[in-house]
């Protein structure tokens, strides 16, 4: 562990270029001019954030938060893990979002056109607090892979979308993660934006039998790390957080 007054250069190597081939949206998306760095205005510094007393009790179960009648289908999971700084301390008191597509591997959204169902008592978002150790937890349904438009038909992933929020609403870190043993990772065009194949395992929980309900979900850990040499790749800040 390095010292808390080191300093952590950002290592740009390990962040996947703006312009990827393979990934047909970074057409689009990756820009066409150097990039410039801005300074943070007061309003990026403070704002309201959420506390404890705005989250409901079921707001990290997804398996019970859209229900209306019985229960959300599929592989139910436990997602757990620690929000770190740079030198492995906990991050308290920050707000997690997570949001993702049900079994079949469709999302609840008007612009989801795929063939799967929808899950009438699953709506697939959540969010937690960190408490004074940096820990993290919610139960959901494992999703499910899905085609997507990307050079004819290419497959995601299982995978499961997060944020982290700072101090304020502007302050805020996107991400998505991967599960243990699963071969269409490798497959995955955006994953493999990534220059060093070894970076995946930074964006991929990892089974733990330890933490599992027996007869109920299986558990999967996943530590999201802010910044330094060990730091989870944020979608939204290719630069580095």
């Amino acid at each position: 562990m390095a010292d808390p007054a080191d300093f952590m250069r950002r290592d740009h190597a390990q962040h996947p270029p703006a312009f990827a081939p393979t990934y047909k949206s970074t057409f689009l998306r990756s820009p066409r001019r150097p990039l410039l760095s801005m300074e943070q205005s007061i309003g990026d510094r403070t704002g309201p954030v959420f506390g404890h007393d705005r989250l409901d009790p079921l707001d990290n179960d997804l398996i019970h938060n859209f229900a209306t009648d019985g229960e959300a289908l599929g592989e139910r999971i436990i997602v757990y893990g620690k929000v770190l700084d740079e030198n492995a301390r906990p991050v308290r008191n920050t707000l997690i979002e997570v949001w993702q597509a049900n079994a079949g591997g469709r999302y609840r959204h008007v612009r989801d056109g795929y063939l799967a169902p929808l899950d009438p008592n699953f709506g697939g978002c959540g969010r937690c607090m960190t408490d004074e150790d940096g820990n993290y937890v919610f139960r959901t349904i494992k999703p499910g892979p899905y085609p997507w438009r990307n050079h004819g038909s290419d497959w995601r992933p299982a995978h499961i979308h997060f944020s982290v929020f700072g101090d304020a609403f502007a302050q805020r870190l996107v991400s998505q993660f991967y599960f243990e043993g699963d071969p269409l990772i490798r497959l995955c065009p955006i994953v493999n934006t990534l220059p060093d194949p070894t970076l995946a395992d930074r964006l991929t929980a990892t089974l733990d039998m330890g933490e599992m309900v027996p007869f109920d979900c299986l558990a999967y850990r996943f530590d999201i790390v802010l910044r330094g040499r060990r730091s989870t790749f944020f979608e939204n800040r290719p630069e580095g957080n």
